[in-house]
This record gives C-alpha cells, structure tokens and sequence, in this order.
C-alpha cells in the first residue's frame, strides 16, 4: 500500500524542485513512487497543477484520489465560505482515502500565495537515502500515512541545514 506525504514549501518553485530530485531517486530505484502531484500557487491566488510525469488516470482508486485533492486545492479560497456543502463534500471524499480535518485545515493556512505544495504517493522507499537527498530542502510537513517516527526523521531532515 502506498504511503502519502504532503509537503508546503514557502517558495512557488521548491515543491518542483523536490519532485525532480523524487524523479531522480526514481530512476536510480532509491523510491518507488505512486504519483508525484505539485500545486502552486502565484501571487496572484491563481493554481496551477503541475502534471505528473505518469497518467493520473492509470488506475482507478488514484483517480478518485487525486480528483479529490484537485477539487479541494481548486476550492480553497471557498473553504470558509457559505458553500459548505460542497467543501464538506470534497472533505468528505479525502477523509474516505484516510486525510483527516486537521490536514485541511493545515492546508488550507499553509497554502498561501507564492507557496507550492508536494503531494506524493510512495510505494516503497530507501529511507536512509531518500532522507539524505532531502536534507535541507525546507518545508513542512502537512501530512503523512509515516509512522510517527518516520514523520519526525522526514521532518528533520527537511529542517537540516543543507
């Protein structure tokens, strides 16, 4: 089973960057990666998605998924507003694939404009390795299905100093 992190990053390039260094990892088979998704968001509130170097529509359950997350990234200026109906729809359809209130609210205080978030969805990974590689790079971490101690080892590796 697939492993979710999510990280925000205060730069609207860094989410990218780290995903290109996942895409390295990938091919050198140090992580084995589901699906890599990066949000940005530009001083103007404008998203964009940046696709994924595989299809989203290559397997069903990822579909509804990651169509999920879209719709709530897109939606998230109206998170607090009268149109709760459907932001407790797209928060209801995240907390059937295990994301919690908690991480969208995280979400939705984080993602400000010229920010950029990483979604990723991790098979199997060389942890040791994985975590060398992103020493340094920022960010915090918003979410995880990681142990509790995978979580605080990823979290300070993103807070080393590179």
């Amino acid at each position: 089973m697939s492993k979710l992190v999510v990280i925000a990053y205060d730069s609207a390039n860094k989410a990218a960057e780290v995903r290109s260094r996942l895409r390295t990892m990938q091919k050198d088979q140090t992580i084995d990666l589901d699906e890599a998704l990066v949000a940005v968001k530009d001083e103007e509130g404008e998203v964009s998605l940046l696709q994924t170097y595989k299809p989203i529509a290559t397997e069903a359950p990822n579909r509804g998924f990651w169509n999920s997350l879209v719709g709530l990234i897109l939606m998230n200026p109206v998170l607090g507003m009268s149109t709760s109906r459907r932001a407790n729809a797209v928060g209801g359809a995240l907390t059937e694939v295990g994301v919690d209130q908690d991480f969208l609210k995280d979400l939705t205080a984080t993602f400000q404009n010229g920010t950029s978030v990483l979604f990723a969805l991790v098979r199997e990974a060389s942890t040791e390795k994985v975590l060398a590689e992103l020493r340094g790079t920022g960010g915090k971490l918003l979410e995880t299905t990681l142990t509790h101690a995978e979580e605080a080892r990823l979290q300070a590796a993103l807070d080393c100093a590179g």
